[in-house]
């Protein structure tokens, strides 16, 4: 059964715009994080008046609610914060989207499913309840659920605009849906695993109804980019058996480069910076004069394994320079042209599989925040000459078990100069001004 729940939704929005006035920043809502990996879905984050250090008292906690469990992130956009999480009570489960206002933490309504999850799915830390981030887009909410239930809501109340569930129609494998969707045009292009035939999928956003399906393959906990090379617009892909270029319009293949991945390893996002395409640990060049792309390195002859640098997270390529967890919780610092370790820093966190450094650029100078694994937001330095530690604290407990400690491994969101970031047990708001900004005159 599916259930809709408004608390309130009049006085939630006065209080809302007060509480912004007096509470955010003057410059509020300006650089929203609608879906994962921010605007731009690159990671970076395109505000200032931030911290240039992490005090020793740590941050300011303007807000936290209860959350069920998922590794599904945030997404921010126009006062409000959305999320994904579920409701576990074995054999009964439910997938949540809910709705806080971003000033004050309230709920401002809820929607929730009944779901069929394995039984593995009831164990903690199996990953159980939602992976997939929404993505907000002109008044509306689009998620996926672990089994890849497709919802629009309107982000304002909560109302259902349509419901697509694949398995109505296809065969669609239990809590493999692990890929945060993107809008492009009319489109909502999604990971989603159809067989036969298909493990992405476009719909369109206003009705919910098919427009393409492509790339008969195993689908990735990866998820897809759009990038402009070649004169064309191509929709990045990385399944478990291939890196694979598409007309996002039409589904048809621009170029394909095999590369076979086990699913645990296929996680990171693609990267794209200057005609330079870095899917994990391998650096491909995209023509200029037509779609298609040449790897660089580190060369078909290498082992899949050894062709990654981290399953837990995405790396950063910033102009002719990489940076990256590694497998073993190191951090990284590489030739673009080459791949070639220029340093490496063991101190970030914890040497374990399953380790985990999410890397958000905030200027251009090497500015930077990392998020571990173990709940800790760094304020850092990153350039060609080394890593500097500008303060760190504990965000947020890591709730998921994994090789002898818990893990935080959901990516926190940012904007309005505070961070968004959740566990199984929790959502909170933390405050990265560097000053409180008082109201307009």
């Amino acid at each position: 059964m599916d259930r809709f729940q408004i608390l309130n939704p009049a006085a939630s929005l006065r209080w809302a715009v007060v509480a912004a006035l007096l509470s955010f920043p003057a410059e509020a809502w300006s650089d929203d994080w609608p879906q994962f990996r921010g605007l731009k879905r690159d990671n970076v984050w395109r505000e200032t008046g931030l911290l240039n250090s992490i005090p020793p008292e740590g941050l300011k906690i303007r807000w936290r609610q209860p959350s069920g469990p998922g590794w599904s992130s945030p997404a921010v956009a126009e006062g409000r914060v959305f999320l994904t999480d579920a409701e576990l009570a074995k054999p009964d489960a439910r997938e949540r989207v809910r709705c806080f206002d971003a000033v004050t933490g309230e709920v401002l309504w809820s929607y929730a499913y009944d779901v069929a999850y394995p039984e593995w799915a009831f164990v903690p830390g199996q990953g159980g309840g939602p992976t997939p981030t929404p993505v907000v887009e002109a008044g509306r909410v689009f998620t996926v659920g672990a089994n890849s239930r497709v919802h629009c809501l309107d982000a304002a109340t909560g109302a259902v605009f349509w419901d697509y569930d694949p398995r109505q129609k296809y065969q669609v494998r239990d809590m493999q849906c692990r890929g945060s969707p993107l809008i492009d045009g009319d489109r909502l292009i999604a990971f989603i695993e159809t067989k036969p035939g298909a493990c992405v999928i476009a719909l369109d956003k206003k009705s919910g109804k098919e427009i393409w399906r492509a790339v008969d393959e195993r689908v990735s906990n990866s998820s897809p980019l759009i990038v402009e090379a070649g004169g064309e617009r191509q929709l990045i892909v990385w399944t478990d058996d291939s890196v694979t270029s598409l007309d996002p319009v039409t589904g048809e293949p621009w170029w394909r480069e095999p590369m076979t991945t086990s699913n645990n390893d296929s996680v990171p996002t693609p990267v794209f910076d200057n005609n330079r395409l870095l899917i994990s640990g391998v650096m491909f060049e995209l023509s200029t004069s037509e779609p298609t792309a040449t790897m660089l390195w580190p060369g078909k002859d290498v082992a899949a394994p050894k062709r990654l640098l981290t399953n837990t997270g995405s790396p950063c390529l910033r102009g002719d320079h990489i940076y990256s967890a590694k497998l073993n919780g190191e951090l990284v610092c590489l030739a673009a042209k080459t791949g070639e370790i220029i340093w490496r820093d063991t101190t970030i966190t914890s040497r374990k599989g399953g380790a985990a450094i999410h890397l958000i650029p905030i200027d251009d100078a090497g500015a930077f925040f990392l998020f571990t694994d173990q709940g800790n937001l760094i304020r850092a330095q990153l350039t060609p000459k080394g890593y500097q530690e500008l303060g760190r604290a504990l965000l947020i407990k890591p709730t998921t078990p994994f090789a002898g400690r818990d893990c935080a491994w959901a990516p926190p969101a940012f904007a309005n100069r505070h961070v968004f970031v959740r566990n199984d047990n929790e959502i909170l708001c933390a405050s990265l001004a560097a000053e409180e900004t008082a109201p307009r005159q």
